[in-house]
């Protein structure tokens, strides 16, 4: 393995950590009974609005628990499994399926509930990072 390509790992597995941490606070405002003073600004721009609306869980499941798993996981292929053959591509498709669900989340936040949540773009901004880094990956592991 290059290493550049190590490095890309390793930015990976950093911007991972990163999101299992703002989709841990997200899932304590989820669960939270008392408003958030460093997210809530106003009707626009509220993390409790949005972490608490109906939007905010799939089959049940907390949105922000899928986020947990879903950087977890990438932050075991970047780092415990990249030595596999096939880890660019499966980072590549993870972090792509997270990023079309951060996109549609984002979609909800805009048309739905008409409010954005900070940690939630903050977010967004990590698995579209996820996904550039993994694309140079997967680009550079096919040509190698």
């Amino acid at each position: 393995m290059q290493g550049a390509t190590r490095v890309l790992f390793g930015v990976i597995a950093l911007l991972s950590l990163a999101g299992v941490i703002v989709s841990a606070v997200s899932l304590e405002r989820h669960y939270a009974k008392s408003a958030t003073a460093f997210c809530d600004f106003s009707q626009k721009f509220s993390c409790d609005i949005v972490n608490r609306s109906e939007q905010s869980t799939v089959v049940g499941i907390p949105v922000a628990a899928i986020g947990i798993a879903g950087y977890a996981a990438l932050f075991v292929l970047s780092t415990f499994w990249k030595s596999r053959a096939e880890t660019p591509n499966r980072l590549l498709g993870a972090a792509l399926a997270g990023l079309a669900f951060a996109l549609y989340l984002t979609y909800i936040e805009a048309y739905v509930l008409e409010t954005w949540c900070i940690l939630c773009l903050t977010s967004l901004a990590l698995i579209s990072l996820i996904s550039l880094c993994a694309i140079v990956v997967s680009l550079r592991c096919a040509r190698a």
